[in-house]
């Protein structure tokens, strides 16, 4: 007849010895403990860990212990559920015999695995990242491959950017004429073009008097307006010489 409490006994005295710092007490009865289970360290020293907690059924080993995962650390959901159905298939093959030792070397190799999977990963991120910063590059010096569509799209659009430069010209044009003064008006707005010609004389040194007794009388004078007289011609000097 099976002892099954001295082989429960025994097996807790050699987990207490195999996994001094992560193994704990948690009741004598039911007997049931818990083991933290830590992978070897990855990239950057990086880790994952989860502590499993153990309950002996009254026949165990006969029967498989209870189990489940208290916490864990840089697992995802999937992870969790591949550690669960990997404790389930070990302790199924390993009835008969006292087997926590052996869950948890399973649990440790697939932790092991996992952080490889993350190291994995992270190479074919960083490796898609570079592809796609090279595809992004070879695009700025090749440009976009030039078809019947998007040639017609840049012309309608090029188009449409020329008329509204040249209508906007056109306006800026016309806008300017409308401003432009006549040398009349030019004159009687700025009256300092009554006395430039003699400041620029003044300038260059000569000193110029003007005697305006000569312009007192200028409304005396009859002047007669060659536009006036109907056989002036324009075009021959001689037709102002004939009266």
């Amino acid at each position: 007849m099976t002892d099954y409490g001295e082989e429960q006994r025994n097996e807790l005295e050699a987990l207490e010895s195999i996994y001094p710092d992560s193994f704990t007490v948690l009741s004598e009865n039911p007997p049931s403990f818990t083991i933290t289970v830590t992978s070897e360290a990855g990239e950057n020293d990086e880790t994952v860990q989860t502590t499993l907690k153990f309950t002996y059924s009254g026949k165990y080993p006969d029967e498989a212990p209870l189990y489940e995962i208290l916490s864990q650390e840089n697992l995802d959901d999937s992870d969790i559920s591949d550690i669960l159905k990997l404790l389930a298939l070990q302790a199924e093959e390993n009835l008969g015999m006292v087997m926590i030792f052996t869950l948890v070397t399973a649990v440790q190799e697939k932790l092991n695995e996992i952080v490889d999977q993350i190291k994995t990963r992270r190479e074919e991120e960083k490796k898609q990242k570079e592809k796609e910063a090279e595809e992004a590059e070879k695009q700025l010096f090749h440009g976009t491959p030039v078809t019947i569509e998007n040639f017609l799209s840049w012309k309608a659009k090029f188009d449409a950017e020329l008329l509204e430069i040249k209508k906007k010209r056109m306006k800026e044009e016309e806008q300017a004429g409308k401003n432009k003064l006549s040398g009349k008006q030019l004159f009687e707005t700025d009256h300092n073009l009554d006395t430039s010609d003699i400041q620029f004389l003044e300038d260059a040194g000569n000193n110029v008097e003007v005697d305006e007794s000569l312009f007192q009388e200028m409304d005396d004078l009859e002047l007669e307006d060659d536009e006036d007289d109907p056989d002036y011609n324009p075009a021959d000097p001689e037709s102002d010489l004939t009266d």
